[in-house]
């Protein structure tokens, strides 16, 4: 989808990996993530991210409740814009519905071969404007065979993720099968806790100074 470099655009996001803008096309609003801006020891990785992105949204095309890919040149990633709220701006406190909902689409995604891979970050679960759970920011998916053991792993990160918000936002519907797989942490992430965290971390804070709480909105 070209777009000329007059289109109005409105920044939603900017880090070290480049800027989010909300850019009004010809056929309506989408979203562009732009690595213009990316300093040039970052560049790399950036790219590396969003074609990764790309990859994951060309994959699962034709989903609902994901952002559709509609270009992607090695500078601009533009998918398609969804209307709603990160989870941690409209917290579905006390939905049952919504949990189930986004159940489903967790299944629906693993299933087409995909794990999002970065769902502990309320930032990435959308409440849409009609009250759907909606998923975005596909930087760190996987792509693979549904039925081999590294997805089916993954997938059940995924699902632990979603269970933790739960617990957070809707303790009470918890069900002794979802309390049973809270309890039971993979060798993923443990590894990741003892050795990816503190780095991540310290990546994150000291050298880049991000402050968004890894994703889950101001602290209080």
């Amino acid at each position: 989808m070209p777009v000329s470099n007059d289109a109005p655009t409105h920044a939603l996001k900017a880090d070290s990996f480049g800027r989010i803008l909300l850019v009004q096309g010809p056929e309506g609003p989408f979203v562009r993530r732009d690595l213009g801006a990316t300093p040039l020891w970052l560049r790399l990785p950036a790219w590396w991210l969003a074609r990764r992105e790309a990859r994951a949204l060309k994959h699962i095309h034709g989903m609902a409740d994901v952002p559709q890919l509609l270009d992607w040149n090695g500078r601009h990633l533009d998918r398609s814009f969804m209307a709603g709220d990160a989870m941690y701006q409209r917290p579905p406190r006390g939905d049952v519905a919504w949990f189930h909902a986004a159940r489903r689409l967790l299944q629906q995604l693993h299933r087409r071969g995909v794990v999002h891979n970065d769902l502990a970050k309320e930032a990435n679960w959308l409440v849409t404007e009609d009250g759907r759970p909606a998923l975005i920011d596909f930087q760190l998916a996987v792509i693979g065979d549904p039925r081999s053991r590294w997805m089916r792993l993954l997938a059940r990160e995924d699902l632990r993720h979603l269970l933790k918000h739960k617990r957070m936002y809707c303790r009470e519907s918890l069900t002794p099968v979802e309390k049973r797989v809270l309890k039971r942490t993979s060798w993923v992430r443990d590894l990741w806790f003892a050795t990816g965290k503190p780095v991540y971390r310290f990546v994150t804070r000291r050298i880049l100074h991000w402050e968004d709480n890894e994703g889950q909105g101001p602290k209080p």
